[in-house]
């Protein structure tokens, strides 16, 4: 429960305020030697790789590839992930790459699922699904359908 209330604070206040560090992983790494502003600066290029540069449509992606790509330490890397996003690198991973599937879902009707599951980076349609259900509740192509009835209604 503690840790689900540190993660709700986290997603609402760690966006807007970059200056606020999880307790929960103070002591798990105090003696990593990461400092506050490494710490933000690793977690802007971070986010930079996934936003701008869109790492994640990688299918090879892993934690020492994205390190390479903002060219610092693996472990300072997944530190920041766990500390200030709240998350493990993989569940980082597939929310960004979900995020992009709902939008390519919504936006192109001609691409196939299979082919959308390829373009955001999945490798396989059980993990593709499973990522996809967990975040939404329903299957990528129930989210189409939804949309699609959604549309008819507000036209």
């Amino acid at each position: 429960m503690k840790r689900l209330l540190h993660q709700i604070k986290m997603k609402y206040l760690g966006e807007q305020d970059k200056n606020i560090i999880a307790q929960h992983g103070q002591r798990k790494y105090e003696k990593s030697g990461l400092t506050k502003e490494q710490a933000l600066k690793i977690r802007a290029m971070i986010t930079k790789a996934f936003d701008e540069d869109k790492i994640y449509r990688n299918n090879d992606m892993g934690l020492d590839d994205l390190a390479e790509h903002i060219k610092h330490n693996r472990y300072k890397v997944s530190q920041v992930i766990n500390t200030y996003f709240s998350k493990n690198f993989y569940t980082y991973l597939s929310e960004y790459r979900v995020k992009e599937a709902k939008r390519l879902l919504a936006s192109n009707p001609s691409l196939s699922v299979k082919a959308i599951m390829y373009e955001v980076g999945f490798n396989s349609k059980n993990s593709f699904y499973t990522a996809f259900k967990k975040s939404t509740g329903i299957s990528p192509n129930g989210y189409r359908n939804a949309f699609y009835k959604q549309e008819v209604y507000m036209a």
